[in-house]
């Protein structure tokens, strides 16, 4: 028996929360918590587009991501304080705007931005999985107003996106690793999956002992089941939002 500090099983999700409209002042919001990780999304919808997009047809979906400076177990400066983002920020923040964008028809959207915003006020583990599974969470919301308000027909969403993670730990394979795990992991993996399962990314890494295709798999599988009830978490809050065919 491996023992988790939580006393859950390998393949059990911590419990997932969701708070729609969290923030009243923007387009789309939600507070999603994941054990004991707690990220605050919200989507702004913009009427522009950036220059070198302007004449295209197309919108565009960016990100904004930042971590508390107590949100960790000792205080980090804020990096506007420092005066540039960090290397991690940087990269978390990309992987966010494509994962939205990987599901959103850009032309339909029309020449507009909307803005991710994700603020991490509480982490412990799976910070990045968490802000893609609740930004689409409040994208959906906005896009649930655009289509209210008759700016757009239908929501310009081909599917639903979340994330989480999966490792390697003490030689057990487990699903949504908090940080006291993800710290010690033999292997440390972020899957970004569609609704229907697609893979929009994978990001895996063998931190002490490498990893064969076998057990690739068995994370892969692990990680789809974790994904499956994130997608019905989202699907619960969105009830309302149509898909675009």
């Amino acid at each position: 028996m491996v023992y988790r500090s939580d006393n859950r099983a390998p393949e059990q999700m911590r419990p997932v929360k969701v708070a729609p409209d969290f923030i009243a002042t923007a387009e789309g919001a939600a507070l999603i918590e994941i054990g004991n990780t707690r990220v605050i999304c919200t989507a702004s919808v913009e009427e522009s587009v950036p220059s070198w997009m302007r004449n295209s047809g197309k919108g565009w979906i960016t990100c904004e991501y930042g971590m508390l400076p107590r949100s960790t177990l000792t205080r980090t400066p804020r990096e506007a304080v420092r005066g540039r983002q960090g290397g991690r920020t940087f990269e978390i923040q990309r992987l966010i705007g494509r994962s939205m964008r990987a599901v959103v028809d850009l032309e339909e959207l029309g020449e507009r931005t909307i803005w991710i915003d994700c603020d991490v006020i509480q982490a412990d583990g799976g910070t990045r999985t968490a802000s893609i599974t609740g930004a689409f969470i409040a994208l959906g919301l906005a896009m649930e107003k655009l289509v209210e308000a008759g700016t757009l027909t239908a929501a310009p969403l081909r599917d639903f996106v979340a994330a989480t993670s999966v490792g390697i730990v003490d030689g057990e394979i487990m699903l949504d690793l908090a940080y006291e795990e993800d710290s010690r992991a033999e292997v440390d993996m972020n899957l970004v999956l569609t609704g229907a399962k697609r893979i929009v990314e994978i990001q895996g890494t063998a931190e002490q002992h490498p990893f064969d295709e076998t057990q690739l798999r068995q994370m892969m599988d692990l990680a789809r089941r974790g994904i499956e009830l994130l997608v019905a978490k989202q699907q619960a809050v969105l009830s309302k939002l149509l898909l675009r065919q």
